[in-house]
């Protein structure tokens, strides 16, 4: 019998399955925020523990900071924290109501005058991050992400409005841009409420990624990109990175069968052990350990939105 006050082991899952193997790659590796996720997606969990583990990350500026983004080492707020912050709030559906209003008040303090967020606030150059951070200066890399979130769940603050119009200047603006920043934008285009303008620009964007051959359309064919996450200028992505789910504007971009390959290589990422690879630069062992649970959840929600089987 187990002691009085202790909390039971999950039971270690019997089915030989991408899901059975990803979640003791979880329990074995995650961190508690990951863990819970994990819970709340596949195994019914509430949200209530994933938002406790979030708080943990929680400033008392109202912005987050202690590696929630592993790449950011650090107890310092940062924005691009918030990013990460505002996915978990969003994917068990609690981003609003007063989470929203704290989040708003530190973008509102940190972003520049038309409402941009820096990658890193100045004054912060003694924590550690990955050389691939970014600087100072207000940027779509972070900014889109942050805004299409609020936009997705209804949020309305008086820095969103400035924000917004940052974002499309930005997005409208781009001719040679990286995937990170394709990305980015959208992360913004997927929810912002001008839908019509939205799908235009989408549509543009999604001619630029092709013409300038940033996805990898047929992984397993001559002269793929082995490691298609890689963050020189020319780095590229697959589809399904761009279009994690069917509804995304970007997922126009893509003929079915070059989705097809996409999610068929993402299948086969799987590790032996359970888990998926971060795909980006190691510059601190702790920052790639605490990636991969999270790229693995990640992995497993884009499979079962195309309706692959995980499990």
């Amino acid at each position: 019998m187990a002691e009085t006050g202790t909390s039971p082991l999950p039971p270690t899952p019997l089915a030989d399955t991408a899901l059975a193997r990803a979640e003791r790659f979880v329990w074995l590796t995650a961190r508690v925020l990951e863990q819970r996720l994990f819970a709340y997606h596949f195994r019914d969990g509430d949200a209530d523990p994933v938002e406790a583990a979030l708080d943990a990350y929680r400033n008392e500026d109202g912005g987050y900071g202690h590696a929630l983004e592993p790449d950011l080492r650090g107890p310092v707020s940062r924005p691009q924290h918030i990013a990460h912050a505002l996915r978990v709030l969003d994917a068990v559906g609690r981003c609003g109501g007063q989470r929203a209003e704290r989040v708003c008040r530190y973008l509102t303090a940190v972003s520049t005058a038309q409402g941009a967020l820096p990658a890193v606030l100045p004054g912060q150059d003694g924590f550690p991050a990955a050389p691939r951070a970014g600087g100072p200066r207000g940027e779509l890399l972070v900014t889109g992400p942050v805004v299409g979130l609020l936009h997705r769940n209804g949020v309305w603050h008086a820095w969103l409005f400035r924000a917004t119009d940052f974002c499309w200047q930005a997005v409208e603006s781009l001719r040679v841009t990286h995937p990170d920043e394709v990305e980015a934008a959208v992360t913004f285009l997927d929810a912002v409420p001008d839908r019509p303008r939205a799908r235009e620009v989408a549509d543009r964007l999604g001619r630029l990624v092709r013409e300038r051959r940033l996805a990898v359309l047929d992984p397993d064919g001559p002269g793929a990109d082995p490691l298609p996450r890689g963050d020189a200028p020319g780095g590229r992505r697959l589809p399904h990175d761009y279009a994690p789910f069917p509804g995304s504007l970007a997922r126009a971009w893509f003929t079915d069968q070059e989705m097809a390959r996409s999610l068929d290589f993402l299948a086969a990422e799987q590790r032996e052990d359970g888990g998926w690879p971060a795909r980006r630069p190691e510059w601190t062992p702790a920052a790639v350990l605490e990636a991969r649970p999270r790229v693995t959840l990640d992995a497993l929600r884009v499979l079962r939105a195309y309706g692959r089987p995980v499990g």
